[in-house]
């Protein structure tokens, strides 16, 4: 059997300008952005997980950059080896990927308690020492949406950018009109959207979410999620980043790091789905667009 994936692309990322200073609580306008030039480059990458240590006084938190693919639960199980994860907050940053590899990943996520959020961690020195910050300025888009979607409490900062699409066939999304598609094709996509819709509802999501994911077709400008949208979805549970960030960052105003606007990401086709829960097969994913669309949430089902 031919191996193809369903991928979703479009998910935007919230990032929390949150300082860990040598004094404890005590926050600062960053003098830098030690990552700020690498970061589009991650982002295009498979998905990266590493632990953004905040000394002192605060605990720290993951960091999970990248696209989505088969590797990615088993990169994450690796990570997590050795570290008790039980509670931690993980910052997402980004384009989406594979879904049932996000589906798997976001299920790890929730059996540890994890708590999300969306941003960019960033690295400065000053003359008190090396700080690290979440800049808001940031996208979670397409199926990283439903990554956001697995935290036990989930925190959306103003600055982020939350965007959805369809999924789609993963080798036909780049021209999806000129593709060509068989009934098994259309089965595939009809099953992935199944598998995403009982997720959807386990994690607490709600059908609104799918509407709007669902509503957009790969011809189309992403759409990117107002406020009123995120908590209509409840992919927000809070508006206090204390929830969610370390005490000793959450509990301080924060200070925002204006950055560029990140530009979406080029598609990928993932591969063999690995997963017990999910089965290997042929796979979707979505396409994505250069700017957000208005709201689709009343549009008719294509």
């Amino acid at each position: 059997m031919k191996l193809v994936r369903l991928r979703f692309r479009g998910c935007a990322v919230l990032i929390v300008a949150a300082l860990c200073l040598a004094v404890p609580g005590a926050f600062a306008m960053l003098g830098g952005l030690a990552h700020a030039g690498g970061t589009l480059e991650e982002r295009k990458l498979p998905m990266q997980f590493s632990w953004v240590a905040c000394q002192p006084h605060c605990g720290g938190w993951i960091s999970a950059v990248g696209i989505v693919t088969a590797e990615s639960p088993k990169d994450f199980d690796d990570f997590a080896q050795g570290r008790d994860l039980r509670g931690a907050t993980i910052v997402l940053d980004s384009s989406g990927g594979s879904v049932n590899d996000s589906i798997t990943l976001g299920r790890r996520f929730r059996n540890l308690g994890l708590l999300t959020t969306v941003g960019t961690s960033i690295r400065s020195r000053t003359a008190q020492g090396d700080r690290v910050a979440i800049d808001p300025e940031a996208y979670c888009e397409s199926m990283c949406v439903f990554l956001l979607l697995s935290g036990k409490s989930r925190y959306v900062p103003d600055a982020a950018h939350v965007r959805v699409h369809q999924i789609w066939m993963g080798d036909r999304a780049d021209d999806a009109r000129a593709a060509t598609y068989s009934a098994e094709d259309l089965m595939i996509v009809e099953r992935d959207i199944g598998r995403l819709a009982k997720y959807t509802f386990d994690m607490g999501g709600g059908g609104d979410l799918l509407a709007l994911s669902l509503n957009v077709p790969p011809w189309e400008e992403l759409h990117e999620l107002s406020r009123e949208e995120l908590r209509l979805t409840n992919l927000a549970t809070t508006d206090a980043v204390a929830e969610v960030l370390p005490s000793s960052i959450g509990g301080s105003a924060l200070q925002g790091v204006a950055m560029a606007a990140k530009p979406l990401q080029d598609r990928f086709t993932s591969s063999a789905v690995t997963d017990a829960a999910t089965p290997a097969t042929k796979s979707t994913r979505t396409a994505e667009v250069l700017a957000p669309a208005k709201s689709v949430a009343a549009a008719p089902a294509q």
